[in-house]
């Protein structure tokens, strides 16, 4: 494919697209900042600086935090007035907060502030960051345009073209800011090596390109090889059968509970709706319920069905007899369908080879005819599955009385035309051969069973005639259709047929056929065809070939002429589709409509590839979804605004849709959010509201948990996680892991679906499991494989439930060989409670990795030794004993009732402050339920607005996260409640405007 930088030179013109403009509503009024609070006005503020601030800290910070090798790279000695502090909030932030914790200056230093003295400076910092927020709230702060992440590019690859493609899967890890999250323009940077990485993803993405007659598709997989194209074409049609349910048991249950409708409490329920509710076809319902109930016969099989039927229990509590009993009606249908199919004999003719597709179609088409056809052989049945001496077996039982018996056989006819012997075939041996040994040739889906030769079949009669209703027969139909149209198989087929009657049949080895060769270009024309099947026939003909022979050979070509001059018709017309569905891509691509210049320019590429280089039809259609993908519309983040001069202005229609749903799916819009914002109603609160609910439903929400929750509580890579030493824990294997991975996601989608508390996070009594998990957790484990997952309500009593004691942090936090209450607190006061806690310098002693290897020390006595370093003791006071209440779990997060080394495990601790003691998980969670709730709170409103807004908090984002914690409380902690106030607040719904503050 070749490919030219038109499009990839556009990203160097980024800056230039920020400026351009899209129809949006007229900006709001702007409500007048509220006038500082009293005593907090710029000059106070000033005053107290001068006064107190600056002396405090040339005298207290300045001798480790000055210009000259700065203590943590904290450099204090720039702030020299009000204004120098105020623009510098991240860092001022860090203060404060280390001021509040009692830290700085360090209980080492010579010079300490008296109490007083530290609470105003405290005092003047939080009225300075309370006057800047109050002063620019609802700014929505600087949000430029950014690439998207790694993550959001895969799973917006994934709805554009439906096909999970993860084409960024060797891309460099994206970067974090310092929210933690890797969805900003603060840590996502654009280098030209990315860009070339780009284009390649880009061509991959192409590479799974299938051309239809009305446009394009993807397949799952790269379409290179006319092998790849029959993979997809097969597999599609393939998986449309097996998503039509053919069990006779369930169409049997579903009848008898339209019987029982007014018991189950569904007096008003019709067959249409039962079948709906059950996942079957109506109209072969109403074909069965047909059957079971009107016209009784008295003798043969339809009898013997009926009268199971009639015996089936009624009423509510009777369902599981009833299935059990539909159940053998079913057995008893399918057995007797297998020893009614007629017997088809292979059609031959002389000088032609018994495999030749002539001859095995022929006698594919016969077999496919007899599906519904009684053939005879009831009189001889034998061993049928029906209870000895039942009624059902005496309706089966052959009459002695010539009229009888023929009544008897005339209700077969009957039962076959209403249960086929098979719906649909998808899987077919060599159809020429002894039927027996071919048993074992397996894996050919829709072969039409040739010997040597590429072909497919199509037989699903009984399932396109009795199942499918009028979209689904059209549906089947298309697959059919674009199968052919993809892969070319007919034309693939007709000339392996040229090929074999050559190579392995030699009848068409004579000289009159010197001129028919597989490989000829013209080997399909209208006119060789012709050519070909009047010397084939005569050949046949003299050979004295059957009438029945000959009329297999003319159908033959007759078929496949046919086919070939529609794929001829099909390919001149499909071109302009091929293009228009260019169009229709890159609109999608772009989550906006197109500008008519931009489908020009996209025509005008296009034509220029065609004309000017010379590529095929569809190298170059491949070649502009490719420049489609490398254009900076898709591969940025740009949100774009309306026009206004004002602080702020409303985001476009489109760019809040896009906001919206890679906040909540880390993806692009759907249609749905599309049709809003060309609506412009999307910023209605009641829409957006109604929308939030919606998305947190949709199955895409997972993109909400891997990436907001999954770096929010660093799990997202725990898929790699390889730091477990599996001899010593051989039960964590990769289902083990990737289970404890997704343990956390379904947590989380499941509250965001059910609109539940977030307090759940902390205190639920339920987890979800899947077998390996459940195993791990010695919780009676769900019926299936590694993806049955089940909720398992009151968790507590085994240990489990909420995040605090799933296996993936607990195994996250520890070093392989022993637990590890440092990173095991320290993640509940990072990740959790939302402390800032310092990195330890570079000389700490390592404690032994392996347990067993402690001596005579638990891990709790060499801790508290690490403790007694005051250098030590100022952080891991905060974390420590938040860590000692996991070590009733081992490393991979598994129950011990005795550590590595064979100690007894003690999990009780003393909490930071005031917070006394407890024991385990659940001590813990009661000292958070108590004395640190809000802090969890506090924590998830401000990483889910940086997450959802794309940048690190602002003090003007402090309104908003008061609202957020005020209508959470106000609203029972829903989670909706605070996904709905982030994106009806003025930081979501605009961009910052020309004048906005610097």
């Amino acid at each position: 494919m070749q490919f030219r930088t038109i499009h990839c030179l556009a990203i160097a013109a980024l800056m230039g697209l920020i400026g351009a403009t899209a129809h949006v509503p007229a900006a709001p009024p702007q409500p007048t900042p509220a006038p500082p609070p009293a005593g907090a006005t710029p000059v106070a503020l000033e005053q107290t600086f001068k006064d107190s601030v600056r002396p405090f800290l040339q005298t207290y910070c300045l001798s480790c935090h000055g210009a000259e090798k700065p203590k943590g790279d904290l450099d204090l000695s720039p702030f020299t007035t009000l204004e120098s502090v105020a623009k510098d909030h991240r860092r001022w932030a860090l203060v404060l907060e280390r001021l509040r914790a009692g830290d700085m200056p360090p209980e080492s230093a010579k010079k300490q502030p008296t109490k007083q003295l530290r609470h105003d400076i405290i005092d003047w910092a939080e009225a300075v960051r309370k006057y800047e927020g109050d002063r620019n709230a609802g700014d929505p702060g600087p949000v430029p345009a950014r690439r998207l992440s790694n993550a959001e590019y895969n799973h917006t690859i994934r709805d554009l073209t439906g096909a999970d493609i993860r084409p960024t899967r060797d891309f460099p890890v994206d970067p974090a800011n310092e929210s933690g999250f890797d969805n900003s323009a603060e840590s996502l940077s654009t280098s030209p090596a990315l860009v070339k990485k780009y284009l390649e993803a880009a061509r991959r993405v192409a590479d799974h390109l299938v051309f239809t007659p009305d446009g394009f598709e993807f397949a799952p997989h790269p379409v290179i090889a006319e092998t790849d194209r029959d993979k997809f074409g097969v597999n599609r049609i393939v998986a449309f059968y097996r998503r039509q349910r053919t069990d006779y048991a369930d169409y049997f249950l579903a009848a008898w509970r339209y019987r029982n409708r007014a018991a189950l409490g569904k007096p008003s329920a019709t067959l249409p709706e039962l079948a709906t509710e059950a996942g079957i076809s109506a109209k072969y319902l109403s074909t069965v319920w047909s059957v079971l109930t009107e016209k009784p016969e008295e003798v043969g099989p339809v009898a013997a069905l009926q009268t199971l039927w009639r015996e089936l229990p009624d009423g509510a509590n009777k369902q599981d007899a009833a299935r059990s009993g539909c159940e053998q009606m079913r057995d008893f249908v399918t057995d007797l369908r297998t020893k009614l199919v007629p017997n088809v004999k292979n059609l031959t003719a002389p000088k032609i080879n018994d495999g030749s597709q002539p001859l095995v179609l022929w006698k594919n088409r016969a077999v496919a005819a007899n599906r519904t056809r009684y053939a005879g052989g009831a009189l001889a049945l034998k061993d049928l599955r029906l209870p000895a001496g039942s009624d059902a077996a005496k309706a089966m039982t052959v009459p002695v009385i010539p009229d009888a018996v023929k009544r008897y056989e005339s209700t077969f006819e009957r039962f076959c035309a209403t249960f086929p012997d098979a719906f649909y075939v998808s899987e077919r041996a060599r159809v020429f051969l002894d039927p027996k040994g071919e048993k074992g040739l397996t894996g050919r889906l829709l072969s039409a069973g040739f010997h040597n030769q590429m072909g497919y079949f199509r037989d699903d009669g009984p399932l396109y005639d009795m199942l499918l209703n009028t979209a689904q027969q059209k549906e089947l139909d298309r697959l059919w259709r674009e199968f052919d149209f993809a892969a070319d198989a007919s034309a693939r087929q007709y000339l392996s047929f040229i090929w074999y009657e050559r190579a392995e049949s030699s009848y068409l080895r004579d000289t009159v056929f010197d001129e028919f060769r597989a490989e000829d270009k013209d080997a399909t024309s209208d006119a060789k065809m012709r050519k070909l099947a009047t010397v084939y026939l005569a050949k046949a003909e003299k050979a004295g070939a059957s009438e029945t022979a000959l009329t297999a050979v003319r159908d033959y070509f007759k078929n496949m002429g046919a086919t070939f001059r529609w794929l001829e018709t099909a390919r001149k017309e499909a071109g302009p589709h091929h293009l228009a569905a260019v169009h229709r891509f890159a609109e999608r691509a772009y989550r906006r409509p197109l500008s008519q210049t931009e489908r020009d320019n996209v025509t005008a590429f296009y034509r220029s590839l065609r004309e000017k280089e010379e590529l095929s039809h569809e190298d170059a259609i491949r070649d502009c979804v490719v420049s489609v993908l490398m254009s900076p519309y898709f591969c940025f983040r740009v949100d774009l605004p309306g026009r206004g001069t004002g602080a702020t202005t409303p985001l476009s229609d489109y760019a809040l849709a896009s906001r919206l749903s890679y906040f909540l799916w880390a993806s692009m819009p759907d249609q749905e959010l599309l049709s809003r914002a060309a609506g412009g109603d999307l910023r209605k609160p009641e829409v957006l509201s109604a929308q939030v609910k919606r998305m947190l439903r949709d199955p895409k929400a997972r993109g909400l948990a891997t990436e907001f929750a999954g770096n929010w509580l660093d799990f997202r890579r725990f898929e790699e996680h390889n730091a477990v030493d599996r001899t010593r824990f051989p039960a964590f294997d990769n289902d083990l892991r990737q289970a404890m991975f997704e343990e956390p996601v379904r947590f989380f989608t499941d509250l965001a679906a059910r609109d539940g508390s977030v307090l759940d996070f902390l205190y639920a009594d339920h987890t979800f499991v899947n077998p390996p998990l459940a195993r791990h957790y010695g919780i009676p484990a769900p019926t299936g494989g590694p993806d049955s997952w089940a909720r398992v309500d009151g968790a507590g009593k085994y240990a489990r439930g909420g995040l605090l004691p799933m296996a993936a942090f607990l195994t996250k936090n520890a070093p392989g060989l022993r637990t590890s209450p440092v990173k095991r607190g320290y993640w509940v006061a990072r990740r959790l409670l939302g402390e800032h806690i310092p990195a330890p310098p570079p000389d700490v002693p390592e404690l032994p990795a392996d347990e067993a290897k402690l001596g005579e020390l638990t891990l709790r006595e060499a801790l508290a030794r690490h403790r007694a370093d005051k250098s030590c003791a100022s952080c891991h006071q905060k974390f420590d004993s938040l860590g000692l209440v996991f070590e009733a779990y081992g490393p991979v997060g598994e129950r011990r009732a005795k550590d590595l080394g064979g100690r007894p495990i003690d999990a009780k601790a003393t909490f930071p402050g005031a917070g006394g003691e407890g024991d385990g998980v659940p001590g813990l969670a009661e000292y958070i339920r108590k004395h640190r709730q809000q802090d969890f709170v506090d924590n998830l409103s401000r990483k889910l607005l940086a997450y959802a807004i794309g940048r690190s908090p602002l003090p003007s984002d402090e309104q908003l996260v008061r609202a957020m914690r005020t209508k959470l409380e106000a609203g029972d902690y829903r989670f909706s409640v605070l996904v709905e106030t982030i994106v009806t607040s003025p930081q979501f719904l605009n961009k910052r405007g020309p004048a906005a503050p610097k």
